[in-house]
């Protein structure tokens, strides 16, 4: 993994993540290791986040996904290509 390389990625969280502040723990999470992107629940009961910075720290963020905020039950996190535009800063979005 580079230390100068930028990645994006589209991260999807399936198990018990909502009602366990998954959202508040993953920003909080993503602006401590200086990522951009943002968090959303969905109505299936997933979490949805785009993590952009540089790839190691990126792979940091998806690890440390699996595990979650204390009362959270994480059941898979899968990873996708995501080459939109990313806004500065790390931001909870409404749930779609």
């Amino acid at each position: 993994m580079s230390e100068t390389h930028y990645i994006t990625l589209r991260v999807c969280i399936t198990g018990r993540v909502q009602g366990v502040c998954y959202r508040a723990w993953t920003e909080e999470q993503a602006t401590a290791l200086g990522l951009n992107g943002w968090v959303r629940n969905h109505h299936d009961g997933s979490v949805e986040a785009i993590f952009s910075g540089l790839e190691r720290r990126v792979e940091d963020m998806i690890t440390a996904c699996y595990q979650g905020p204390p009362s959270a039950q994480v059941d898979g996190v899968e990873r996708h290509a995501f080459s939109e535009e990313v806004a500065p800063g790390f931001h909870t979005m409404p749930t779609v």
